[in-house]
């Protein structure tokens, strides 16, 4: 939600969750009304019961706006590729199932939030705070899919992920971000299905928006 105002306009954050689940996100104004955005996201973890490799990139094309002065309203679409794989395993079995596969995601995203910042005075100093929603549909594709080294048949669905985050200035460009919400998957699929909730926080900076709005 990268919340561009003007041509010139940068954004740009990385994010995290308990999962440690990481991605970096940038976006850039590059005319009056047009922007472009991109991320990465990384998983990478070894427990007990599972090992997770997961690494996924898109790009991002779309239209931002005022309405009367103090609301930013964003539309993107865009194309994502990756690859992902989990190892699951038991202390008395070792590895009891593998799956590895391709991922490619086509998406539409809207963001809306009001610019105008509450401010709450904490620990001695004052916090302005922003808040905002995004709502986003992806169709997702999972190709080459193997489970336990035999092909399978690829899987597809289609995600809705409403979310809403909150915004908390801390000094200068720079925010702390919290992004909550939910991931519905509108298929019955075996594999390829929706998280329960989404869960990220972070830092973001905006530079080269208009003046009280950043």
């Amino acid at each position: 939600m990268p919340l561009l105002t003007q041509k010139g306009e940068w954004s740009g954050g990385i994010h995290t969750n308990f999962s440690q689940n990481t991605s970096v996100q940038g976006a850039y104004a590059f005319a009056d009304h047009l922007g472009v955005m991109g991320s990465a996201s990384f998983l990478h973890t070894d427990k007990k019961k599972r090992a997770e490799d997961h690494d996924f990139a898109e790009l991002g094309l779309g239209y931002f706006t005022r309405i009367r002065d103090k609301r930013v309203l964003e539309f993107y679409g865009g194309y994502g590729l990756g690859h992902t794989k989990r190892v699951e395993r038991t202390p008395a079995e070792g590895i009891t199932r593998t799956l590895e596969g391709n991922l490619t995601k086509y998406f539409a995203q809207a963001n809306y939030t009001s610019k105008d910042k509450k401010t709450y005075h904490v620990l001695g100093r004052d916090w302005p705070v922003t808040y905002g929603t995004a709502l986003r549909l992806s169709y997702v594709n999972l190709s080459n899919f193997r489970l336990d080294n035999q092909a399978r048949a690829s899987e597809d669905n289609i995600f809705l992920e409403p979310i809403t985050y909150t915004r908390i200035n801390l000094v200068g460009p720079v925010d702390f971000q919290l992004i909550s919400g939910s991931n519905f998957g509108l298929k019955h699929r075996k594999y390829l299905k929706a998280a329960n909730s989404v869960f990220q926080f972070g830092l973001i900076v905006n530079v080269g928006g208009q003046s009280g709005l950043k």
